[in-house]
Formats: structure tokens, sequence, C-alpha cells
């Protein structure tokens, strides 16, 4: 089994990379080529992002580093990462890829016609300030290969970068992933 970790705007930090290392992946996919970006905030990564990558670019990058990859592959996606995977999901031609797990992706409310070819764990946050969880993670449920999750965190709990990040939920999901990846 190949595991690949697909950044957020921050692309490929200190911090994803000891993810990495602890859930034992075998890489991380960023939209920056692997350089550490050393953004000073947020607000400096997202409009980094915006103005020289974009999600369109970034799911052909995706699309290119999981090309080479032989077996099943598991995909987990943070914010911009997870929206790549759920767009790049419908595309037929991707047949390693055995399961998609996408933490707080805002994107995905402007793609909900997608159907995914692969199964989907989608982990919404508690609240976001765009849009309502609640009527997109039912919209999103009855899809196949779609499972959606609901957490009592905020986008980016995930990421010590992140200004909603929550130490405890990092290490309660830390270990739910490692389990789960075990099995």
């Amino acid at each position: 089994m190949n595991l690949v970790l697909v950044s957020d705007i921050f692309g490929n930090t200190a911090a994803l990379k000891a993810l990495a290392e602890k859930l034992n992946a075998q890489s991380i996919v960023d939209p920056y080529g692997g350089f550490d970006m050393a953004f000073n905030c947020e607000q400096q990564a997202y409009e980094y992002f915006s103005q020289h990558i974009g999600l369109d670019e970034y799911v052909a990058i995706l699309q290119k580093a999981i090309k080479p990859l032989a077996g099943n592959t598991i995909l987990i996606g943070f914010s911009v990462g997870a929206s790549a995977i759920w767009s790049m999901s419908a595309h037929p031609v991707i047949k390693t890829i055995a399961k998609g797990i996408c933490f707080y992706s805002s994107q995905i409310r402007h793609h909900t016609d997608i159907q995914p070819q692969f199964e989907i764990e989608l982990i919404f946050p508690y609240y976001e300030p765009h849009f309502d969880v609640k009527s997109l993670q039912v919209e999103l449920a009855t899809k196949a290969n779609v499972n959606v999750k609901h957490v009592d965190y905020l986008h980016g709990f995930m990421n010590p970068h992140s200004s909603n990040f929550n130490q405890n939920a990092y290490d309660q999901t830390l270990a739910a992933l490692s389990k789960e990846l075990k099995n």
C-alpha cells in the first residue's frame, strides 16, 4: 500500500513531514514542488496559492504525482489538498487509488456534481464561515463511495500552522488514522 499526504496551502512544512513520518507515508504532494515556502500566516499562504497555483493546477500536480504509483494507494488531504483529491476522484483513469481521506475541504461545495470513482471519507469541521456545513454533508452523504464525518473542531485543526490547530484533536485523529491504516 502507498500512503500519500496531500498538503494544504502551506505546502510541505516540517509539521507535515512529521505527520508523514508518524503515519509512515511514502510521499507528500504539495503545490510548490516540495519547497518549504515558510509562509508567515494563512492569509499570505492563501494569496500565494490563489495567485500562482489554483485548484486546477494542484489537481494536475496530484495526478502527475500518483500516476506512477503501483498498487493500492490511500490519499490523505488537508483543505485544498482534500479539494484536489475530491476533484480528481471523478476521473475513471485513476485505478490505483483505494481511498481518499479528506479533511476540511471547503471547496467541495463548488463541486457537488462529482461522482467519486473510489472510496472517499470527508471530514468536515464544526463550522465554516462561508457555507452551511450540515446541509453540504446531507447532500454529499447520498453519493456512492462517500462517507461523511462531522467533527467538533474547526478548519485547520490538524495543522500546527493554522490558527485553528487543536493539539488534542490532532493526537486523537493521528491515533485513529494509525489504527485504520494498519487494518
